[in-house]
């Protein structure tokens, strides 16, 4: 739909047309941004308007970014010949840097995981890679893009990337700091890993830095290409807000991962429909919570153990309902599997 289409409606739908631009681009008030929100997830016609918006926003800076349009172009040409031989060069040395960056990636974050609970290596993104076997293989990565007279591709000092596998990460003792130590090398090798950045935000919350972990997970949600990453940024500012009572503006980040279509595209954010029942559960709102975990249960039927479970360890959650007359009545009989027992931790965010 362009923009003209949209417009034609305006009597309707234009006092949402800035309102949407501005959400974009972060700048929407709370309130603003609440109202917005809640216009598209009941108006197909500005929904599909924002997805437009969207879409010309991600363009936009493929446009800008010289590094993502030499990829996009080379991933689209197949190197079949049809860019030029620069070019190529170019588009090899952005990949060999990313998945240098990668390699760093998937070890800090198995290092960071065990260090903080080796329960999280199932719940948070993803499954956390085996320690021994992937240093074997970043060391024969590294190894061969040396020895294949690349060790100064992507203007990066492949050599010092080899004495990190291969020693000095071993003189680190702290599993805690080995990790920080790769996520940091990840994120220097490659600024724009989207991956890095998030566990890196994820430490800095686990250590109290809040602050740099909000603004890391801003920033993510704001240019990240790969829509998934923008979900789990959006997840984890949410719980931030949480941990700090900020309810209202964790709930426009959960909101988002529902608005968005991403909490039924990817059955890993399902969580989001429960952190939404639980946030207005917690500011007294009975019926939007109530809609949300029905909702939840509607969605997704094969998570009912996993939400009965998180419902089971949610204390304060529990206690939210309790202090509200009718409300646990309710919640029994329009959502009765909440209660039931079981379920074993399988991924997600919740």
């Amino acid at each position: 739909m362009d923009l003209h289409t949209w417009l034609g409606d305006a009597e309707s739908h234009s006092a949402f047309q800035l309102d949407l631009s501005c959400l974009i681009d972060g700048e929407l008030d709370e309130a603003r941004s609440a109202r917005a929100m809640l216009h598209i997830e009941a108006c197909e016609l500005c929904r599909s308007f924002f997805d437009d918006l969207r879409q010309q926003v991600r363009l936009h800076r493929d446009a800008t970014d010289p590094d993502r349009l030499f990829a996009r172009v080379a991933m689209l040409t197949g190197g079949d010949g049809l860019v030029s031989d620069e070019l190529e060069a170019e588009a090899e040395s952005i990949d060999l840097v990313h998945r240098l960056a990668t390699v760093f990636y998937q070890l800090g974050k198995a290092y960071v995981l065990a260090a903080i609970d080796p329960d999280f290596r199932t719940r948070v993104f993803e499954k956390a890679v085996p320690l021994d076997s992937s240093k074997h293989s970043g060391r024969g990565f590294v190894d061969g893009v040396v020895l294949a007279g690349k060790g100064r591709a992507g203007g990066l000092d492949w050599s010092r990337a080899r004495h990190m596998l291969n020693g000095r990460l071993e003189k680190i003792e702290s599993p805690l700091e080995k990790g920080r130590r790769l996520l940091d090398e990840a994120v220097a090798a490659d600024p724009e890993h989207e991956e890095a950045r998030l566990y890196r935000a994820f430490l800095h919350a686990h250590e109290g830095r809040t602050l740099d972990a909000a603004d890391e997970y801003r920033e993510i949600f704001n240019s990240a290409v790969n829509e998934a990453n923008r979900g789990h940024a959006a997840m984890q500012l949410g719980r931030l807000y949480v941990n700090q009572r900020s309810y209202r503006r964790a709930i426009a980040c959960y909101r988002w991962v529902t608005i968005s279509g991403l909490a039924d595209a990817d059955d890993r954010f399902f969580g989001a429909r429960f952190n939404l029942g639980k946030a207005y559960a917690m500011l007294g709102e009975v019926e939007r919570s109530l809609h949300s975990f029905e909702t939840l249960l509607e969605r997704h039927p094969a998570r009912i153990a996993d939400v009965a479970q998180s419902f089971s360890k949610a204390p304060l959650l529990r206690s939210a309902i309790e202090s509200i007359p009718g409300f646990s009545e309710q919640l029994f009989a329009r959502c009765s599997q909440l209660f039931t027992s079981g379920g074993s931790q399988t991924g997600g965010q919740a």
